[in-house]
């Protein structure tokens, strides 16, 4: 039983908790949690810590087959390595997801992208994971002034997402998009200054929702390269919605548009 902070295994996997730059190091990042856990796929899975507790705990027996060799560590030491107030009693180093550009295209029927600039707030990223898989997303794009997407709290926001939903960062925003229409995908820009509602738009075909961040909105530079600027009416006396919502608003809009076509 590992009992020491000081244990290097410990120190590697809290420096992973703690500094993007080390996770982006590494290509490793931290999963806690028994049902975030069970979720993993088995190939990314490098090395597991749980607490005798966990052991004897119920949801230890509902754990997947494929739980590689546990290191067992004290309360205390998952309470150091963990990210939460109250641990689960499991954590995983994973090994990190890399994707192309293909990636985010190469799937059935037409794209559907996120294309996120400068979203600070770890659970407004996890969010828009989670949501636009339910949604039917390809994919997600971000720059670099995006929040890291393997921050622990981003990780929990997405409640499994992130093992399934291809996403990449670029360092060139506006290239990016400039690559996007060339391929035919239709970029839409929530923005304040919107040219029409959402909901009278077509979604049907190639796709791309660009979402700004969550004080600024778009940067200029940004929006000037959407096809469209469209907006979400508002009643009252709200100029705009937290930017987790408004892309939920968007993704499910496109995907009833696709289901019923």
């Amino acid at each position: 039983m590992i009992s020491s902070t000081a244990n290097p295994h410990i120190k590697q996997t809290t420096a992973l908790v703690k500094k993007a730059r080390y996770r982006k190091e590494t290509g490793l990042f931290v999963v806690e949690g028994p049902k975030m856990f069970g979720e993993l796929p088995a190939d990314r899975i490098r090395q597991v810590f749980v607490t005798e507790s966990f052991l004897k705990d119920p949801a230890y027996k509902n754990m997947p087959d494929h739980i590689p060799d546990m290191e067992v560590v004290t309360e205390d030491v998952m309470k150091a390595m963990s990210d939460t107030q109250t641990p689960q009693g499991i954590l995983a180093v994973v090994r990190q997801y890399r994707y192309s550009m293909a990636d985010l295209k190469n799937t059935p029927g037409r794209s559907l992208l996120m294309i996120l600039e400068t979203i600070q707030d770890p659970g407004n990223l996890g969010t828009i994971l989670r949501a636009g898989e339910g949604a039917g997303i390809t994919g997600v794009i971000m720059d670099q002034n995006t929040a890291d997407i393997y921050n622990p709290k981003v990780i929990r926001s997405t409640m499994g997402s992130i093992f399934r939903v291809p996403f990449l960062y670029t360092d060139d925003l506006p290239e990016t998009l400039q690559v996007l229409k060339s391929q035919g995908i239709r970029l839409f820009a929530a923005h304040l200054d919107g040219e029409g509602a959402y909901d009278q738009e077509d979604y049907r075909k190639d796709t791309g929702f660009l979402i700004g961040n969550e004080s600024r909105g778009l940067s200029h530079e940004t929006a000037v390269l959407a096809d469209r600027l469209i907006k979400i009416p508002m009643a009252g006396q709200v100029e705009s919605l937290n930017a987790a919502i408004a892309s939920s608003i968007l993704m499910f809009e496109a995907a009833r548009q696709r289901r019923n076509a």
